[in-house]
C-alpha cells in the first residue's frame, strides 16, 4: 500500500516531533522528495522504514528539512543597527542582558551577538541562550570551527581577536565559546522561555506557514520583558505586528508593547 504526503507528515511528526504541516507544503515537500531520491528510494514508505533503522540517514533528513543555512554577521547593516541603537536602548534599563538565539544553527549567530554585546558588558558578564531542533548542529556549532567563508562579512577586528587560523579554517576562542549555553527546542512543540530582553530569529519563520508564525510572534512575545525586542532576518518583517503587541522601532526590530 502506497503513502501519500499526508501519511508521511504524521509518521515523521510521530517519529521526529517535527510538523511538517505547519512548514510551506509545497516548498518543503519539494525538498524532501529530492533527499528521497537522492538517497535512491522511490517512495515515503521505503524511505520512512530507512529513517527508522539508520541513525545517519535520520541525522541528514532533520539537518535538510530544518534548513541549517547561516553566517556570521549576516545582513551587517542589521547588526550594526543592534549595535548603535537597540543595544544603548535596551542597556539604559538592565545593566545585563537576557538574551536568546532561537533556531540558532551551526552557531554563527549567537556568538556573533556575544562578540556585539561584549562592546558593552564584561564578557563575563554575558550569557546567550542558543536554541534549535536539530541535535547534530549544535553539536557542530559547540565545536565552533569554521570557514573562511562563514566569517567573510564579520567585521576585521572581530576575526583578529576571537579566531585563531589553523589551516583552512577559523577556530572561535574559547572566552567567547563558553559565554554561550546550547539547548534543544522545538519552536513549534516546546515551552518557550521567559523572561529575556532580546530574541533574535532570523531566517527561519519564511519556511513556516502563516499560521504557524501567528503562533510563533505570540509565543515570543509572551518570553520578552515588556520593553524587550524581537530581531527578525531581512525577508520577516510583522506585517500588521501590533496584533501580537509589538512595535516597529527599526526595521527588523520589534518592541514588546503589551501582553498577550
Amino acid at each position: 500500500m502506497q503513502m501519500d504526503y499526508g501519511d508521511f507528515k504524521k509518521e515523521i511528526l510521530a517519529l521526529t516531533k517535527i510538523d511538517l504541516g505547519s512548514y510551506k507544503e509545497k516548498q518543503m515537500k519539494r525538498r524532501i522528495n529530492s533527499l528521497i531520491g537522492r538517497n535512491g528510494f522511490h517512495d515515503y514508505k521505503s524511505y520512512l522504514s530507512a529513517l527508522k533503522s539508520d541513525k545517519n540517514l535520520y541525522d541528514e533528513f532533520v539537518d535538510y528539512i530544518t534548513i541549517n543555512v547561516s553566517e556570521f554577521y549576516r545582513n551587517p547593516e542589521q547588526w550594526v543597527k543592534l549595535k548603535n541603537i537597540i543595544l544603548p536602548y535596551l542597556l539604559e534599563k538592565n545593566k545585563s542582558l537576557r538574551v536568546w538565539s532561537a533556531a540558532c544553527s551551526s552557531g554563527d549567530e549567537p556568538y556573533t551577538l556575544v562578540m556585539v554585546l561584549s562592546k558593552f558588558i564584561p564578557l563575563q558578564n554575558i550569557t546567550v541562550l542558543a536554541t534549535d531542533i536539530d541535535n547534530e548542529i549544535m553539536e557542530k556549532a559547540k565545536r565552533a570551527v569554521y570557514t573562511s567563508k562563514s566569517i567573510s562579512k564579520l567585521p576585521a577586528e572581530y576575526v583578529s581577536k576571537h579566531f585563531s587560523f589553523d589551516g583552512s579554517m577559523f577556530a572561535l576562542n574559547e572566552d567567547i565559546k563558553s559565554r554561550v549555553q546550547f539547548k534543544k527546542h522545538n519552536l513549534l512543540a516546546d515551552p518557550y522561555p521567559k523572561n529575556f530582553d532580546l530574541i533574535v530569529c532570523r531566517n527561519v519563520l519564511i519556511y513556516f506557514t502563516e499560521e504557524a508564525k501567528i503562533e510563533i510572534y505570540k509565543n515570543f512575545n509572551r518570553s520578552l520583558k515588556m520593553g524587550g525586542v524581537l530581531f527578525m532576518g531581512s525577508t520577516e518583517q510583522i506585517v500588521f505586528c501590533n496584533k501580537y503587541q509589538f512595535s516597529p522601532i527599526q526595521t527588523f526590530f520589534y518592541k514588546k508593547t503589551g501582553a498577550l
